[in-house]
């Protein structure tokens, strides 16, 4: 089978895929929503952002929106993106690479089952510390 030319995703691509999917954002909230997605784990810095998003932008994935959006007209340098129908497409399908990943994770014992409120941790296997 063909390798797909965006997948893997970098995990920065994906983690802005992933802002956008459920509103559209400029750079500053793109930012914040990662590490807020994220626990703070990762975070963005300008430069990765941009870089990430010029690169979305020439594969199609996001879209830049020719207007302000929720009355912030006052700040014209401000560039809001959203994510195109190819954006979600490729957002869908890592996801599901990701949780093929995840489902092969916990049959090889590597993680547990969890609960929505808890983080993953390895499971105990019986080793004593």
């Amino acid at each position: 089978m063909p390798k797909q030319k965006l997948s893997p995703l970098p995990s920065a691509a994906f983690q802005i895929l992933l802002s956008l999917a459920d509103e559209d954002l400029h750079g500053y909230g793109i930012m914040r929503n990662v590490a807020e997605q994220t626990a703070g784990r990762m975070r963005l810095g300008p430069g990765t952002l941009y870089r990430s998003i010029q690169r979305m932008l020439v594969d199609g994935l996001i879209e830049e929106l020719a207007i302000a959006l929720h009355d912030e007209s006052d700040d014209d340098r401000r560039r809001h993106y959203r994510l195109t129908k190819k954006g979600l497409e490729v957002a869908q399908r890592e996801a599901r690479r990701h949780a093929d990943l995840v489902d092969v994770a916990r049959r090889r014992g590597l993680l547990s089952r969890r609960s929505s409120t808890t983080r993953s941790q390895p499971p105990d296997k019986g080793v004593k510390r």
